[in-house]
């Protein structure tokens, strides 16, 4: 579904949201995976079924000792970390877009019809709120704040503990915009927001006045698809940097005080980067993964085996970067390279959610909702 060119309005927002898509079809038929003689032995530590994602994009959030999972069906599940035991599963009450966004002491989700839930780390709800549209990204939790945007552009932040509405931040949308809405990051007093139109965002975290602002992906293009440039998955920041990336626009790296930009790229993804304390990888939207020196933007490697494969939002892991793809395989890709190291087949559905490390872990949701821990040998 993610590629596939699909138009839609969004409800009852449509005068202020016009309509959002996928992202553009693809022509080609995944590439065959390619034979390699395997230098990292990863295995399963364990598995378990959290629910099925629907036609959403759920991610899972680490707490402490805990990885907290959610389902388009309403479930919530705290499951331990090393073992993979479910501690408690809850059901929201209400089919669920977004989630999970987490500090370790409030879990954050996003119900339907744009509802903001919030409960606590034993799954106490504990308040529930009125976003102003439909929410697809997973609540920002952090500095005593649970921030959501709405496919409106609207950004709200409330109190954790009360739910009442702290700020509010209003910004117009394109015309038409990428359905896969790009993620918040909390950091010191500072939340980072990817905006449709190409833009990266730093509000402060005490009223929402915007600190700066930069360009990430300049629209163009005659028709409005051509024009479509927005920021995709969450900001990464690393050290006094914050990264991103656009569709059909560039990679690049910002001063994370001020917004200058320290180097760009051009480069299309819909899905988002990762970063660690020497490179930006990146996976594009024809599903070629790229390393940049963090500090230069100098390329690095570019890994194009992996075409039209629809690839997640890549992580680093050790010495490998780990991407999921729309078969249900994890791939773990030299991190000096781009050579692959092993590959992992899951449960056969597509890995659209970023892959999130816990400890010696890296833990992925499948759509059908498996939550998967795999460790290295």
């Amino acid at each position: 579904m993610r590629i596939a060119l699909k138009l839609a309005c969004i409800g009852a927002v449509v005068m202020l949201a016009g309509c959002s898509f996928w992202g553009k079809p693809s022509r080609n038929a995944p590439a065959e995976l390619v034979d390699f003689k395997e230098t990292m032995a990863v295995h399963a530590v364990w598995s378990l079924s959290v629910g099925s994602a629907g036609a959403f994009t759920f991610v899972p959030a680490l707490g402490t000792g805990s990885i907290y999972a959610a389902a388009a069906d309403g479930s919530i599940s705290r499951v331990d970390a090393a073992t993979g035991r479910a501690i408690w599963r809850i059901d929201a009450g209400m089919p669920l877009t977004a989630g999970v966004g987490s500090d370790g002491a409030y879990i954050a989700v996003a119900g339907d019809k744009g509802k903001v839930l919030v409960f606590d780390d034993e799954g106490k709800l504990l308040w529930k709120e009125q976003a102003s549209s439909e929410i697809l990204s997973s609540p920002a939790v952090g500095q005593g704040l649970v921030i959501v945007r709405s496919v409106d552009n609207q950004i709200v932040a409330f109190d954790a503990k009360s739910g009442t509405r702290k700020w509010i931040l209003r910004r117009s949308v394109p015309a038409l915009t990428l359905r896969n809405a790009s993620g918040i990051l909390i950091s010191g007093s500072t939340a980072y927001v990817g905006l449709p139109g190409g833009r990266l965002l730093a509000l402060s975290l005490n009223n929402g006045t915007p600190r700066w602002e930069a360009v990430v992906g300049d629209p163009h293009g005659a028709t409005e698809l051509e024009r479509v440039a927005d920021v995709s998955g969450t900001p990464v920041l690393i050290g006094r940097e914050i990264c991103a990336v656009s569709y059909q626009g560039r990679v690049a790296c910002f001063d994370a005080i001020n917004g200058g930009m320290a180097w760009s790229k051009d480069l299309s993804s819909d899905v988002g980067l990762a970063a660690d304390e020497r490179f930006i990888f990146a996976a594009d939207e024809h599903g070629v993964v790229s390393a940049f020196l963090r500090d230069t933007g100098t390329s690095v490697w570019r890994n194009t085996q992996l075409a039209n494969r629809r690839l997640s939002t890549p992580v680093s892991f050790g010495r490998a970067v780990a991407v999921g793809d729309g078969q249900g395989y994890l791939h773990f890709l030299s991190r000096e390279d781009g050579s692959f190291l092993a590959r992992v087949s899951t449960d056969d559905s597509p890995i659209v959610a970023a892959p999130l490390v816990a400890g010696e872990n890296v833990i992925v949701q499948t759509k059908d909702g498996k939550l998967i821990a795999l460790g290295i040998q």
